[in-house]
């Protein structure tokens, strides 16, 4: 097993972002100045600013603003509101969770269970451990289950050696989403935590989120995923010293003296989820639109099986009625026999498959929009705010790869063929939530623009405005200065800029992404491999090292025209360009840094 991960087992995760009711109202002050500034920005450009002359290059320009700022306004609505962090006590028994139980005195039944493909079984082994240090402080039944599509024996005899239940199946069908309902046919838990082959449960991940469950419309909670093995990085002297010597070294503890430590290669796939879990999902706890993530969730039982039921009973249903039409037209007839419509309604079920998690690569968010759709439950999710298990990061960037490939051709189609915003039982506030989920996806359409954008003006002199004037710069920084401040104290405790960065950097992942759902294509269920590739992967990252490439040669050109004066470049515009191409060079060093990253030699052996 190569197991590097093991020198950072002493690592405990962050504690959760503090509520605070005066930067909340701060936030929605600034947000709001952002909003209405932005949308003076966006007005002016379309009716005052486009050069009439070039319409080609200012039209899609203009276009891409309007894009980027209607996804600000959903990540706005988004990050609008928190609410103070409560943790419920832990339930004592069923009834506390099912007040109509016939059993309500008894024990609460918990099922762990481990979906595991192809991973190394002594990896796996490591979460039954921690598993079978789950605490509680009442009186619980817990049963772990090792979901196995790999059907292995070496990990039916690490199952059987921990104690833990091995479950396997003759077929892959569905992928994960198949072999958790395979599961759910061979356990009976009141309440069913979802965990990779890679997740190391904390032994407070029941006690702290039960509670939860107290409401008898929650459904499921999700608890933010933590990548316990992130690298530490290098200081900015070690960094210098080794490539400059001793004084590479003592120049990088003079820049750390004017502003402070610098430590490179903390994450270099920008994996930190802290984001994600803290700010964006945990912000929709307002809305009841926390969606559901996979590993390190806990799920109801009954309403993960009734929503499966009725979704059955509705397919069933619409597969009966189009059978019915097609026979009517084709025999003339008005009405069918009802011992021919009882046959195919029976051939109706029996076509159909009963899915308590949808058959989807991204079964988890399919399942969350299914939920929160039925509105005669009102099924209810929460983001837990306290991290309650660890897991893995990726740890090259073929893997990186894999995974966010993964979750963009899942969203998007969702968005294609099933969208959320036209579908019946979700509110306007869970419809705008989950839109600024798949719109996110969408991002890297405009996002090529913005990266073209200054290399074409670098190269040719021609401008998307009608001028780089006062008026121009009088529009565009307020706006900008407005929104950084808003995001600031929005995501305050929160780095952005390596967030951001990625955003933009992903545009050749999301292109192909796009492309692939447009076409029809089936996004793949590829395992997120647990184990580092070795090599670096500079293919991967070839429109970016072109974009850096490119926009250097522009600025070089840019300024040597505009000095030669044959061009219709002008200083004002060449600057402004110019820092703007640097700022999309920034965010593209990211990326090509983390396809040449290597571990430390010390850093990984294998056993």
């Amino acid at each position: 097993m190569d197991d590097y991960f093991l020198k950072y087992e002493g690592r405990r995760p962050e504690p959760p972002l503090v509520y605070s009711a005066t930067r909340e109202m701060i936030w929605q002050f600034m947000a709001t100045i952002a909003l209405v500034v932005g949308a003076w920005y966006i007005w002016w450009r379309w009716t005052a600013s486009l050069n009439a002359e070039a319409m080609w290059f200012a039209v899609p320009l203009a276009v891409a603003e309007t894009c980027a700022y209607f996804g600000m306004v959903l990540f706005v609505f988004n990050l609008w509101k928190d609410d103070p962090i409560d943790i419920a006590a832990a339930p004592a028994s069923l009834g506390d969770i099912d007040p109509n139980h016939p059993d309500g005195d008894r024990p609460l039944v918990v099922d762990v269970m481990f979906a595991t493909y192809n991973e190394d079984p002594e990896l796996v082994r490591l979460g039954i451990q921690d598993a079978k240090n789950i605490t509680y402080p009442h009186p619980i039944d817990i049963r772990i289950h090792i979901l196995d599509d790999g059907r292995r024996d070496e990990m039916r005899a690490v199952t059987e050696d921990e104690g833990a239940n091995y479950i396997a199946r003759a077929t892959n069908e569905g992928y994960k989403a198949g072999n958790l309902r395979h599961a759910m046919e061979h356990t009976d838990g009141d309440l069913l935590v979802i965990c990779d082959a890679d997740t190391r449960p904390f032994p407070t991940i029941l006690e702290n989120t039960l509670g939860y469950f107290k409401d008898p419309k929650m459904a499921w909670v999700q608890t933010p995923q933590w990548f316990y093995d992130l690298p530490d990085g290098q200081s900015l002297p070690t960094i210098l010293q080794r490539r400059f010597g001793p004084r590479g070294g003592t120049f990088g503890r003079l820049i750390e003296k004017v502003i402070g430590p610098v430590q490179l290669g903390t994450d270099p796939f920008v994996s930190d989820p802290k984001m994600f879990y803290d700010i964006i999902q945990r912000r929709r706890n307002w809305a009841n639109a926390s969606f559901c993530c996979g590993a390190g969730s806990i799920h109801r039982r009954e309403a993960v099986m009734e929503a499966a039921l009725r979704s059955f009973g509705a397919k069933v249903e619409t597969r009966l009625h189009a059978t019915e039409e097609i026979i009517t037209v084709s025999s003339k007839e008005r009405e069918i026999a009802p011992d021919l419509m009882e046959a195919i309604r029976t051939e109706a079920a029996t076509t159909e498959v009963l899915t308590p998690y949808k058959f989807h690569v991204s079964e988890d968010i399919y399942t969350s929009i299914v939920l929160h759709s039925d509105r005669e439950r009102g099924w209810k999710s929460k983001m837990h705010p306290i991290v309650e298990s660890k897991m893995l990061s990726p740890q090259d960037l073929l893997t990186w790869t894999v995974q966010r490939y993964k979750y963009a051709g899942g969203s998007l189609d969702i968005l294609v063929n099933d969208n959320p915003l036209f579908r019946r039982g979700l509110t306007f506030a869970q419809r705008m939530m989950y839109a600024t989920t798949f719109y996110s996806y969408l991002a890297p359409v405009w996002n090529l623009i913005f990266l073209v954008a200054p290399i074409i003006y670098l190269l040719t002199g021609i401008s998307p405005v009608s001028a780089y004037s006062a008026d121009f710069f009088w529009h565009l920084i307020p706006f900008l200065v407005t929104l950084e401040l808003a995001m600031m104290i929005g995501t305050w405790g929160v780095s952005g800029f390596a967030a951001k960065s990625s955003y933009l950097s992903f545009f050749p992942l999301g292109m192909r992404a796009i492309w692939s759902v447009l076409r029809g294509q089936t996004i793949s269920f590829k395992v997120t491999p647990k184990v580092r590739q070795s090599g670096n992967f500079l293919t991967l990252v070839k429109p970016q090292i072109a974009i850096v490439v490119l926009t250097a040669l522009a600025a070089v050109w840019a300024i040597l025209a505009m000095t030669i004066g044959t061009t219709s470049h002008s200083a004002s515009g060449v600057i402004s360009n110019i820092l703007w191409g640097f700022n999309n060079c920034l965010a593209m060093a990211g990326i090509i840094g983390a396809a040449l990253w290597q571990p430390e030699t010390d850093e990984g052996s294998s056993t």
